[in-house]
């Protein structure tokens, strides 16, 4: 491994939920699992992002926006 590779807390097909709702006054998402679909590059700050998606929805998510 490269040592500017980013590093994954979590992995593919991993379930996963929100750590808390990313729309202030809508509960839609809050309880919702949410299974790893895709590893997505670090930014600039060096945070990676996920692709997660359930039976209803698909998001991109940052790591810190997502639990075990």
């Amino acid at each position: 491994m490269d040592k500017h590779d980013p590093v994954y807390k979590f992995q593919l097909r991993q379930r996963v939920r929100l750590a808390r709702s990313r729309f202030p006054g809508r509960s839609g998402f809050v309880d919702h699992e949410f299974e790893v679909v895709r590893l997505m590059p670090a930014d600039e700050n060096g945070e990676v992002s996920y692709r997660v998606k359930s039976a209803n929805s698909e998001l991109a998510v940052r790591e810190h926006e997502i639990s075990a």
